[in-house]
């Protein structure tokens, strides 16, 4: 019979800071503003012959490269369906319901979402916490991303 167990990794220290804006409507937006959103996981996996079912550290260090990556930036929504992104010199120019915004390249990514949300995140992190879990013997990996005290997001991934 197989053992399986659930570890749930929350630490302090995973964590990232953004800018961003939420696109409600093709008329609609919040104002660029930003947060510190936490990240969290939840690891399912079978227990191994030596007691435990993953190196704590292996998924702590994961977490915290994935985090570092989008930390101190400017957050694009490159997959809307109501903004046009486009590259001019060292800027993207951002139009949106007849307004034009730039920013620096050096200071901002445009990732493959929808929006910027923390639902959006959410599955965004996922896919790239997979990317660093391949080839481990998990049965299912869940990725929390909170943007304050009770205002979060989760993705799922089954295997």
């Amino acid at each position: 019979m197989t053992r399986i167990t659930t570890l749930h990794i929350d630490k302090e220290s995973h964590k990232f800071s953004a800018a961003h804006y939420t696109i409600f409507s093709a008329t609609e937006r919040e104002r660029l503003h930003g947060h510190n959103y936490s990240v969290s996981a939840r690891i399912v996996a079978p227990m191994g012959d030596n007691g435990f079912a993953a190196d704590y550290n292996v998924y702590k260090r994961r977490i915290a490269k994935v985090c570092e990556a989008l930390d101190e930036y400017m957050v694009l929504a490159g997959d809307s369906l109501y903004q046009e992104i486009s590259e001019e010199g060292d800027n993207y120019r951002v139009r949106f319901n007849g307004e034009e915004m730039r920013f620096l390249k050096s200071d901002t990514l445009v990732l493959p979402l929808r929006n910027a949300t923390v639902e959006e995140f959410s599955h965004y992190l996922l896919q790239q916490l997979l990317a660093e879990c391949e080839g481990d013997s998990l049965a299912e990996l869940e990725v929390w991303v909170a943007s304050g005290p009770g205002q979060k997001a989760s993705a799922l991934w089954r295997g």
